[in-house]
């Protein structure tokens, strides 16, 4: 897979990347970074994967603004963090992350997954770039969206952050007939990490558990919650367990005009849908896989 991330907004990326690097069913080709200061963002991940031990695996940064060009960045994380930047280790590749996504498509028919748990700008550039990507790519799996149709529906918002940065880039990516599995707040909201789970990586060995730790305690600040959703490692997961999420083919029209916020998902039921949109999760055995991989030697 391609593993295209906003990393650094929330702890909920670190988590996926460290899920992802853990999971031996999982190849990762590269990661590309999206949205706000896409030059942090790569070096942040490039500072997790020396924590593994995974330098061979690229960086490229992407597109920091929305595909239009007309929207402030919102949501937190576009902050310069030094220590992040200040090691001259935690440098990346000169390729844009645009033309990686295409060119590994394009080399690799079929066979590569897109996961996107970012605003879906590359994927979208990729696409209007290079429309064989769409038709190319194994399937895209995203994190992102909200249709308020699963069983806890009432409680969710109508509007979910992946899409509502950038609507015209979830517009482009959801209207391309590439296979698609939506993983929204649906079924994200249902999977939290809580202190339980803090506490077992805090008192790993692992330095990659340690900072994930320290991770989720600068965001539980930020965010005055008590637990994380597990937003994008539940996407991830996907790759080793699609049982775990519940999918319906549907489609999906993004409502959006010009003014902020806007970008709702609108559901459309239709079995011959290229996307499949997630609407219940085994929250029990995705919490259990998440910790058994990232605590495992």
């Amino acid at each position: 897979m391609i593993l295209d991330t906003d990393i650094g907004t929330d702890v909920d990326d670190a988590l996926a990347l460290a899920l992802a690097l853990k999971s031996e069913e999982i190849s990762i080709e590269g990661i590309t970074t999206a949205y706000g200061h896409v030059d942090y963002r790569a070096r942040v991940a490039r500072k997790l994967l020396r924590m593994c031990g995974r330098e061979e695996i690229n960086v490229y940064a992407g597109i920091g603004a929305a595909l239009l060009r007309q929207r402030h960045l919102i949501g937190y994380g576009h902050e310069v963090e030094e220590d992040v930047l200040a090691d001259e280790r935690n440098t990346y590749e000169s390729k844009h992350a645009v033309d990686f996504i295409i060119d590994t498509v394009l080399k690799h028919p079929h066979e590569i997954t897109l996961m996107c748990i970012a605003p879906m700008t590359n994927i979208a550039a990729a696409i209007i770039k290079e429309p064989k990507v769409a038709k190319l790519v194994k399937r895209i799996v995203l994190m992102g969206g909200v249709t308020r149709l699963g069983d806890n529906g009432i409680d969710l918002p109508v509007m979910e952050y992946n899409v509502k940065c950038d609507p015209e880039a979830a517009s482009v990516v959801f209207s391309s007939k590439a296979p698609i599995y939506m993983v929204g707040l649906d079924v994200t909201l249902k999977v939290k990490l809580t202190a339980s789970e803090q506490r077992q990586l805090a008192d790993s060995e692992q330095p990659i558990n340690k900072e994930l730790a320290k991770l989720i305690t600068r965001w539980q600040q930020l965010s005055g919650k008590d637990w994380c959703a597990m937003h994008d490692p539940l996407a991830v997961s996907l790759l080793f367990d699609p049982s775990l999420v519940t999918f319906r083919p549907m489609d999906i029209h993004v409502e959006y005009d010009h003014c902020h916020p806007t970008g709702q998902t609108v559901a459309v039921d239709n079995p011959q849908s290229t996307v499949h949109v997630g609407l219940d999760v085994d929250a029990n055995r995705f919490m259990n896989q998440l910790m058994r991989r990232l605590l495992a030697n």
